[in-house]
């Protein structure tokens, strides 16, 4: 590999880990500052770095900005209407104390089968955060879990972009390839329930203040430690009850009714509305595309290919801005009752659009640093070294995947980089396709850290910083990657 390019990674990385664990730079600019670092110590001219820059900035916040803007809307929706409490009851009570982040990471992993991480993440993050503030804690765990769950599918089971261009570049069986991805999730999620609930208490005294104040309340003892009595529950609950025998009580205050109203309650099937309604539209998207293609013989997800009229109409309303948009309509007028002032809803809106805000210029950032690192050629300089080494045959891709995940953060480009290295040495290697694509798939799984952009929306929505950041999320996955290996190695040798 080229030494300036390795010198550029490692700067890079560098740059962010000093910056942000040592400076009052936060982590926004920090990722700006590093993706410069990068772009000059691997000799791009200036003028290519700032475009690469703001392409990957604009790119990243094109697929997902208005997503995360109004994910956050319809969790405040659901926060200040008393649904999102309604829906932790439930989940709580169906599962009984203490499986709640079973729940989670499995709720996760299948959601992101058909729905882009980031966006299901963010519809389903006030699950967890309800389900933390019924119980009186272990946010971290619930939202760590989720989140794992999320990337064991999206990296592994196809129709996720990334698997499925796998599986058309190296020729794999897609059928094959969504079996083997769903038991080697089957297998691993048990790792990332583990180990969330392994790390996630020894962070939860880390949150963020503003983050644990939107979880938990203000808390009246034993301030910044999560589990102590909030106002919120007090005021709910003075007996400290937890809900038991008021199941009907609205949590949330919006206000007295007008005189001869009734007092506001919602009910489950209702509550859950604003997030199952979007979450089937962007389903129905993706599998009557999938459908679509195939009836028209065009298989591979790069490929062009005309919809048909039912499929373009699906792909209209499933698409997640539009399908998070009916969302948030939903949220609106079936949540909250007809005698809410229209002022509280446009503050509650406010609120959201300003917690929103910074997640999504860090996002964006993660996104502006991976485009650099991709143009400088450092993420096909660590795949052309590593595919040059005597390795066992199913550990090139796997390594290839790895390595090309950490030089630019983005699992769907390090697994495309990984099959297109590895499809003309597939036979030379004795593989099979099928073994190779779950090496891609999984190789691409490992230490989400500070140029992925998945990376700041759990930690953002998690409210870890820093090392505990890294510690939760970049660990997590870690440990998933490195529980992967034995079953990619048995892959390799009977499929």
């Amino acid at each position: 590999m080229d030494l300036q390019l390795l010198l550029a990674l490692a700067l890079g990385i560098g740059t962010i880990i000093f910056l942000v664990l040592r400076t009052r730079i936060d982590a926004f600019v920090a990722l700006l500052i590093a993706a410069l670092v990068v772009g000059f110590v691997a000799g791009s001219p200036a003028s290519e770095t700032i475009a690469s820059m703001t392409l990957g900035f604009g790119n990243t916040l094109a697929s997902i900005g208005i997503v995360i803007g109004l994910g956050v809307a319809i969790g405040k929706i659901l926060e200040v209407s008393g649904a999102a409490d309604r829906l932790a009851r439930t989940f709580v009570n169906l599962l009984g104390k203490g499986k709640e982040h079973w729940a989670m990471a499995g709720t996760g992993a299948v959601v992101s089968i058909p729905v882009f991480c980031d966006s299901g993440y963010v519809i389903m993050n006030p699950l967890a955060r309800s389900i933390a503030r019924r119980i009186n804690g272990r946010y971290v765990t619930l939202a760590l879990a989720l989140g794992a769950g999320m990337t064991l599918t999206h990296h592994l089971v196809p129709p996720t972009p990334g698997p499925l261009a796998v599986a058309g570049i190296l020729g794999a069986d897609l059928g094959g390839l969504i079996l083997a991805g769903l038991a080697f999730t089957l297998i691993l999620l048990p790792v990332v329930v583990l180990y969330a609930a392994w790390i996630g208490p020894k962070l939860e005294s880390e949150i963020t203040d503003d983050m644990r104040l939107a979880v938990y309340g203000p808390v009246l003892a034993h301030a910044g430690q999560a589990g102590g009595t909030s106002t919120a529950t007090l005021e709910r609950d003075p007996d400290h009850t937890h809900g038991e025998g008021h199941d009907d009580e609205p949590v949330h205050q919006l206000g007295e009714p007008p005189a001869g109203g009734k007092p506001h309650s919602v009910s489950f099937g209702i509550a859950v509305l604003p997030l199952l309604i979007p979450l089937l539209l962007i389903v129905s998207n993706t599998v009557a595309a999938a459908i679509d293609r195939n009836s028209q013989g065009v298989l591979s997800p790069e490929a062009d290919y005309t919809p048909s009229r039912y499929a373009e109409i699906l792909g209209f309303i499933g698409h997640p801005v539009v399908a998070l948009t009916i969302g948030i309509v939903l949220a609106v007028y079936v949540l909250l009752p007809r005698w809410t002032p229209r002022k509280d809803v446009h503050d509650w809106m406010a609120q959201a659009a300003a917690s929103a805000g910074l997640i999504i210029l860090i996002t964006g950032a993660g996104g502006a640093l991976g485009q650099v690192l991709r143009d400088s050629g450092v993420g096909d300089a660590l795949a052309e070294a590593i595919s040059g080494l005597s390795l066992p045959g199913v550990l090139v891709p796997f390594l290839v995947a790895s390595l090309v995940r950490v030089a630019q953060g983005s699992g769907t480009v390090a697994m495309i980089t990984a099959a297109s290295v590895s499809a003309p040495l597939v036979d030379g290697l004795g593989l099979s396709a099928l073994a190779a694509a779950l090496a891609c798939c999984a190789g691409s799984m490992v230490f989400s850290y500070f140029n992925d952009s998945y990376f700041w929306v759990v930690t953002r929505f998690t409210g870890l910083e820093g090392m505990a950041a890294l510690k939760g999320w970049s660990g997590i996955t870690t440990a998933v990657w490195l529980a992967s290996l034995p079953l990619v190695l048995i892959a390799g040798a009977v499929l």
